[in-house]
């Protein structure tokens, strides 16, 4: 019954047992990523690419820390954004299906955690349990995740992402990237050179300031007072870039329009059917065990429905 050459993943949140009031604020380191181990070398190669020393270990061991609001109710939720009218303690349910809409894996989460470090623990438990698949289709999308996908040879089926500029100022897409020469060229013409990589996996690339003084461009570019023009491009913004080319293919058109046939249809049907809207448990052990029994008890009825035969063909 299942075929999982094609899989789709998403997340939902479920409200959590827990008064959004009542709450303590703490410091607390922020978690690690899955991929920060290939970042850290991806990001020193690039540097001594570029004739610049690598970073020392301890510059990415360097702790960061972050404030959070902890439920004093259920302190395991995470307290949840959505917008000004949805704030609340939460838990991230986040699972994978195959194109027939059986639930292949899941994993429940806090609801603070960002879907992106969910995506690689999740998909690797699929390909251990049903295999690589040919294709994924995410509702989300990170230069980690094109990256990863690309590396072990599966194709990206990823949504179109809009770049965060501010209102009457030009995008980086109207600053065009050269491959080969590794710089960015303007509008006007003006070569925007490589400075550095940050440890955050960012390159960044700055404009000629006496160049960009006299621009008649210059209100439109940067809000620098130094007349500097800042861009910056990810070490992974090629593996981004082959995704988004890739979407405008018919075969990634068609696996992305499956999405809400499948995994979307999937939290629609827990949280309509099997009350996956709010939860009356509490910890992350047994909200796990009320996501798996859940998506166990959809798979079941899926399973019967296929299998069930009427009385007249009997």
């Amino acid at each position: 019954m299942i075929s999982s050459e094609h899989v789709f993943i998403d997340s939902t949140h479920v409200k959590a047992s827990a008064n959004k009031r009542k709450f303590e604020k703490k410091v607390v380191r922020k978690e690690s990523k899955a991929y920060e181990a290939r970042l850290q070398d991806e990001i020193n190669k690039d540097r001594e690419d570029h004739g610049k020393k690598p970073f020392p270990p301890d510059k990415f061991d360097k702790e960061e820390f972050k404030e959070i609001k902890e439920s004093t109710t259920d302190p395991e939720s995470g307290y949840y954004v959505k917008d000004e009218r949805t704030k609340q303690f939460a838990y991230s349910f986040h699972a994978a299906s195959d194109r027939n809409g059986f639930v292949l894996g899941a994993i429940v989460a806090p609801g603070n955690i960002h879907d992106s470090a969910i995506f690689e623990p999740l998909l690797e438990k699929v390909i251990e349990k049903h295999g690589k698949p040919e294709a994924v289709a995410a509702g989300y999308k990170t230069p980690a995740i094109a990256q990863y996908v690309f590396e072990n040879n599966m194709t990206p089926a990823l949504p179109y992402t809009r770049h965060r500029t501010k209102d009457g100022y030009m995008k980086k897409h109207e600053y065009v990237y050269d491959e080969y020469y590794d710089c960015y060229i303007c509008p006007q013409g003006q070569i925007l050179k490589y400075a550095t990589t940050t440890k955050n996996g960012k390159r960044q690339y700055f404009s000629n300031p006496l160049e960009c003084q006299n621009c008649p461009l210059h209100s439109d570019c940067t809000q620098s007072k130094e007349h500097k023009k800042l861009i910056e491009r990810h070490v992974w913004e090629h593996y981004i870039e082959e995704a988004d080319h890739l979407r405008h293919t018919q075969e990634n058109k068609s696996i992305y329009a499956r999405r809400k046939e499948t995994i979307e249809r999937v939290f629609v049907d827990a949280k309509e059917k099997h009350g996956m809207r709010w939860t009356t448990l509490r910890g992350l052990k047994k909200l796990s065990m009320q996501g798996m029994l859940t998506f166990a008890a959809m798979i079941l009825k899926k399973m019967a429905n296929w299998t069930w035969k009427s009385p007249e063909m009997a």
